[in-house]
């Protein structure tokens, strides 16, 4: 119950938090040393502003603010805070604790120099790494002792700021799937913990289809021992050695968290570097916050509001469907900052209702890499208005070789492609890298939609006249590219029997801050092929009110 409960209050928290704020969390997370002096914050967030962001996820560097053991300095911390205040902006905190990217790079000297007290972790051949154990109470102790008097601090500082915070940064095993240090080795040969066991008992419908796996196939092992070890309960490989780190990370966070809860209700979160490219566990950081581990991170840190994926790979849709699950909100605290990013933002908007989204570096991106976010979020901003817990939307993110996507609502099939499926752009055959649509589409009423975005096509027809659409190959002007010397052979078909859907009016709009829209410009004819589509083309951001009827 205590677990559960938890969970429900943190969900609680986020939502209130969110609607305090008004806005969706758009935002764009600073590069790694952009406020390590006042100068740094002083003139990056005029610039952050200017970029159309309400939210700056900033780091806090466990180094400069705890330098001297025990004497704690929060000038970076305050400066940060003035100058978002100043600027109208929302901050997410990045603790850099005892680990960052896997890595304990962002701990105190004093720290790093006294490896007896604070152990580190260790490869099975017994090589020390740059990694401290978080089997080891000194270095908990030490961490949290600082994050504690960072939660302090910005409880009674920042509470109109400070919206959420990460606790450590993409936590993780690097070289070995786990830590083989002799305090990790004394924690492993104990056996699975019980609260790991009744957790698994009693979820056993609801867990991650790949953890429900590796259970069954090892159960009837499990059950042969009253304290099952690691292997006879998840199996003897690599994976299992995660398995066992993730539910040990989740536990130290969870400690981490539970010190945060003495001083707010902030959300906290933590985010994850992906297992991509075929690597597996410990060539990429292992045991770390994954969406196929969140089960372990449950058990361990039941206080998180979500597992953040950050994603630089490709397959951006791929990685977000896979953390916008039914116990894990979408929230995208980094993604690789380029021109695809407003793009990438609609769709996680649209398809998942996402907490925030937020590319990275963006204080060291160009323009051109800028300039799709500005646009994006000048758009979200004035249609979060129109996105209540009972509004459909749907996300679309289009690239060349992912081109269409059809949307069923309401007995309608709704064909949503690439911009560059039509004929009308030299850059669609020119063998031009396609640059990627993105957009979402909300239901206003039966027959009402708000399509908004970029680089998009959508055509409304019945299902059954879409059950009866030929696929044909256009020109430019939008008709049968070249029939001429072809075998073309008109067949009677079945009696047409069922209605059509016409588009009545698309209109371009603007949403003011009250959700009211604005009339823009009437688009028909060329602009919307005489009624057979709405389009938003590449490079255009745009939000089209459509009015649908019917017809037989």
């Amino acid at each position: 119950m205590k677990r559960i409960h938890l969970l429900t209050v943190m969900l609680m928290v986020t939502v209130m938090t969110v609607k305090a704020q008004g806005e969706m969390i758009l935002g764009g997370e600073l590069s790694n040393s952009a406020v390590t002096s006042v100068e740094d914050i002083d003139e990056v967030m005029p610039r952050m502003k200017a970029l159309g962001l309400n939210t700056v996820l900033t780091p806090v560097y466990w180094e400069l603010m705890e330098p001297t053991e025990g004497q704690f300095d929060f000038t970076l911390v305050d400066r940060t805070i003035l100058r978002a205040r100043e600027n109208q902006l929302k901050v997410v905190l990045l603790w850099f604790g005892a680990w960052k990217n896997s890595m304990s790079c962002y701990a105190p000297l004093w720290f790093k120099q006294d490896t007896k007290r604070f152990q580190r972790a260790r490869t099975a051949e017994g090589k020390p790494m740059e990694i401290a154990s978080c089997f080891s109470e000194a270095v908990f102790q030490a961490d949290n002792r600082a994050f504690g008097a960072l939660m302090q601090h910005v409880s009674r500082t920042a509470a109109d700021v400070v919206t959420m915070v990460q606790v450590e940064n993409e936590i993780g095993m690097l070289e070995s799937a786990r830590d083989y240090s002799t305090l990790a080795d004394h924690i492993y040969k104990k056996g699975v913990p019980k609260e790991v066991v009744d957790y698994l008992n009693k979820n056993q419908k609801t867990l991650h289809p790949w953890l429900k796996a590796r259970l069954a196939k090892n159960k009837g092992k499990a059950q042969k021992s009253p304290i099952p070890s690691w292997t006879e309960l998840f199996g003897d490989d690599i994976f299992t050695d995660e398995i066992f780190m993730a539910y040990y990370y989740a536990k130290y966070v969870g400690r981490l968290c539970e010190t945060a809860r003495q001083y707010t209700q902030m959300p906290l979160y933590i985010n994850a570097a992906m297992n991509s490219r075929g690597r597996q566990p410990g060539q990429y950081p292992s045991a770390g916050p994954l969406a196929h581990l969140i089960d372990l991170w449950h058990i361990g840190a039941p206080q998180l509001l979500c597992l953040a994926p950050d994603i630089y790979d490709t397959g951006f849709k791929s990685w977000a469907d896979q953390y916008a699950l039914p116990n894990n909100r979408l929230f995208i605290p980094e993604s690789r900052c380029c021109e695809n990013s407003g793009a990438r933002a609609m769709y996680a908007f649209g398809e998942h209702r996402a907490i925030g989204f937020s590319p990275f570096a963006i204080d060291q991106a160009t323009p051109r890499e800028t300039a799709s976010i500005t646009k994006a979020y000048t758009l979200l901003k004035q249609i979060a208005s129109k996105l209540s817990n009972n509004t459909l939307s749907w996300g679309m993110l289009f690239d060349q070789q992912d081109k269409e996507r059809v949307i069923t609502d309401d007995g309608m099939a709704i064909t949503c492609r690439h911009y560059f499926t039509l004929p009308w752009d030299a850059r669609a055959t020119d063998g031009s890298t396609w640059p990627e649509g993105g957009a979402m589409l909300i239901k206003v009423n039966k027959y009402e939609y708000l399509l908004a975005g970029t680089g998009v096509v959508v055509a409304f027809a019945s299902q059954y006249e879409k059950s009866r659409e030929e696929q044909k190959v256009l020109g430019e002007d939008g008709f049968v590219a070249d029939a001429t010397n072809q075998n073309v052979h008109f067949v009677k078909r079945d009696t047409f029997s069922g209605h059509r859907i016409g588009i009545g009016s698309v209109d371009e709009v603007s949403i003011d801050e009250t959700g009211k829209m604005n009339y823009i410009r009437r688009l028909n004819g060329d602009q919307d092929h005489q009624g057979r589509h709405v389009r938003i083309a590449c490079d255009d951001w745009k939000i089209l009110h459509i009015r649908l009827y019917h017809y037989e």
